[in-house]
């Protein structure tokens, strides 16, 4: 199969730098550190300077400022810069408005970046406190009065639908889990080193919005993550071998809102992720026989198994049962619940390595990863693949 696949951009951009900072739970550090700490993590890991930038993508809800990240890290003059919005849903659509913008010649060499403090400053998992007048506020109204108040509450009402409508316990999730953390173990970076768990230790936690239990509920990090893209071309020259964008899609379905979409006609998946899906597959021109290595969001197990069925992976309600065959492998670098939690960029540098074949859990011949990015809300998804 030709590189340009069908939707003009694949084939066009790829990934040539990734960078990290530690995965903490008390950085001590301000996210502007943070963020500077990985741009150049990930430019060096390319062989690029600062002043090959001219390009720099991040998430609405990041603290860093494009310019301000610019100046701490010796960048010069920008010609593109752009913000995703969603949370953790703007992972991958990062790598796409950077691919976009090298495909269309008005950048060169783009960054993405995400940084924050989310143990030690704001913490996502306390959930809604106090928010400005806004559409989004008002929308929460309907849930909050009912105790609806954290992501891990408005997860638990799809969660409970889920395994009604399937016949299963919430044993079922545990795969996800124990899966993530036999990752981990092995994953140096990651907080949960060393730590695997068992069924037994999944179904032992303490419940934290039922169905979901401790062990359901991804990790909140201190760290930074960065990502360089640029051009097939350029990236040939350079440090590391490419990883190709093959295929970027956003998506955001009927109905939807920012993990309440409670008055679809069904709560059984997640329509956002295949309205994803169906573009990944149509513009690759792939499906999901072709997937060697797959990087799903996994702020909470029950939307890795959704996800898998949305992409066509399984049938529905059979996602639990194909995550405990290992009939894919899954989050090799542990995930968000066994790496860290910085709003899926580290699945994307996973993505990554499992090209180049230096992950720490590498799967022999890796050659098309998918990486997704978070669920429950507006989200995007990327097919990487190698050059050749």
């Amino acid at each position: 199969m030709s590189l340009r696949t069908r939707d003009g951009l694949g084939g066009r951009a790829a990934v040539v730098g990734i960078g990290a900072t530690e995965f903490s739970k008390d950085s001590g550090r301000s996210e502007l550190s943070l963020a500077v700490e990985a741009v150049r993590a990930a430019l060096d890991d390319a062989g690029l300077a600062p002043s090959d930038v001219d390009g720099l993508v991040t998430f609405t809800m990041d603290t860093n400022p494009e310019i301000t990240v610019a100046q701490a890290a010796g960048i010069g003059e920008l010609s593109f810069f752009s913000r995703v919005h969603y949370g953790g849903g703007a992972a991958c659509a990062t790598v796409q408005q950077a691919a976009l913008a090298v495909a269309a010649g008005v950048a060169e060499v783009v960054v993405c970046y995400r940084a924050f403090n989310e143990r030690s400053g704001r913490r996502f998992g306390s959930g809604v406190q106090q928010r400005e007048p806004s559409a989004e506020g008002a929308a929460l109204g309907w849930q909050l009065p009912f105790g609806l108040l954290t992501p891990a509450s408005w997860v638990a009402m799809t969660a409970q639908r889920y395994l009604h409508t399937y016949g299963l316990t919430p044993d079922a999730f545990g795969h996800v889990a124990v899966t993530d953390r036999r990752h981990a173990a092995r994953n140096p970076a990651a907080y949960f080193h060393g730590k695997p768990i068992t069924l037994a230790d999944h179904a032992a936690s303490r419940w934290i919005v039922e169905p979901l239990r401790l062990l359901d509920c991804c990790q909140e990090t201190d760290g930074g993550q960065a990502i360089v893209v640029t051009s097939v071309e350029r990236a040939r020259d350079l440090r590391c071998p490419p990883a190709v964008v093959l295929a970027a899609a956003q998506g955001a379905g009927r109905k939807q809102e920012a993990m309440t979409s409670f008055y679809r006609d069904g709560l059984t998946g997640l329509p956002e992720m295949g309205v994803v899906a169906r573009q990944l597959w149509q513009t690759s021109g792939l499906a999901p026989g072709d997937i060697d290595v797959g990087i799903l969001y996994d702020h909470f197990t029950p939307f890795v198994l959704m996800q898998l069925e949305e992409f066509g992976f399984c049938g529905p309600g059979e996602a639990a049962d194909f995550v405990a065959a290992d009939a894919l492998p899954l989050n090799t670098h542990g995930g968000q619940l066994g790496e860290a939690y910085l709003h899926g960029m580290n699945g994307i540098a996973e993505a990554v390595r499992q090209l180049r074949g230096t992950s720490v859990n590498q799967i022999p011949g890796a050659g098309r990863t998918l990486v997704t990015a978070g669920t429950g809300v507006p989200t995007s998804g990327l097919i990487l693949g190698t050059d050749g």
